[in-house]
């Protein structure tokens, strides 16, 4: 809760006064797929990806009329060294390879049977951050191989 909810909102209380006196921001939440659906055995983590959610709209309600954007990005499970480490930790937890634990447990709800590279999150952001950005605020944006499609 406090590097995935309370982080970010203290990060945001900081910056938004100097964006606001400059007419122009940009706020891009990184949340998850559990942000926009919940998954047994990760109440903690659901919660504050759902809080972090709540609180980019907020902030795209009241940075609107000051030329502040707020936005999330929502990817699944990113090829990330904590990833790798959780693939590796399931593998032989559950005795299988770690193929299997792609496949079977962390795919198991995405349609596009693949990790997400960082590049991919990297270039939403940057995307998100920019001019072209200027209208989109207030929601989210899934990275995440159509798990949240239904």
């Amino acid at each position: 809760m406090r590097v995935m909810l309370h982080a970010p909102w203290y990060l945001i209380r900081q910056s938004v006064p100097h964006m606001y006196a400059n007419g122009w921001g940009r706020i891009v939440n990184l949340s998850s797929a559990h942000g926009l659906r919940a998954s047994e055995y990760k109440s903690a983590y659901v919660t504050a990806k759902h809080g972090l959610e709540g609180l980019s709209k907020v902030v795209a309600l009241e940075g609107a009329p000051h030329g502040v954007t707020s936005v999330t990005v929502n990817p699944a499970y990113v090829r990330t060294p904590l990833v790798e480490k959780q693939i590796a930790d399931q593998a032989r937890t559950h005795g299988i390879s770690e193929d299997e634990v792609i496949e079977k447990i962390m795919l198991t709800r995405s349609h596009v049977k693949r990790l997400i590279e960082p590049e991919e999150v990297a270039e939403l952001v940057l995307f998100l951050t920019g001019p072209a950005s200027a209208s989109m605020s207030g929601t989210s944006y899934p990275i995440d191989g159509a798990w949240t499609a239904y």
